[in-house]
């Protein structure tokens, strides 16, 4: 599922409130294969570059699982 989020989030440019939810949810209840963990990598480095504008403007930004914390 995060795959396909992050896909049409890089197809939009955006991503929206309800794609960063539900990328919450999958994160939390451990429902993910490695590939969606590469992807939403992908994705934590095109919203710092720029490349992909997040409509939520919290404090609570989507974390690559890979970085340091």
């Amino acid at each position: 599922m995060i795959r396909s989020l992050v896909k049409s989030a890089l197809e939009t440019g955006c991503l929206s409130v309800a794609s960063e939810g539900l990328i919450r949810q999958v994160l939390e209840m451990k429902v993910y294969q490695r590939s969606d963990l590469e992807a939403l990598t992908v994705l934590c480095d095109a919203v710092n570059s720029g490349q992909i504008e997040r409509e939520a403007r919290g404090s609570s930004v989507i974390k690559s699982p890979f970085s340091s914390p």
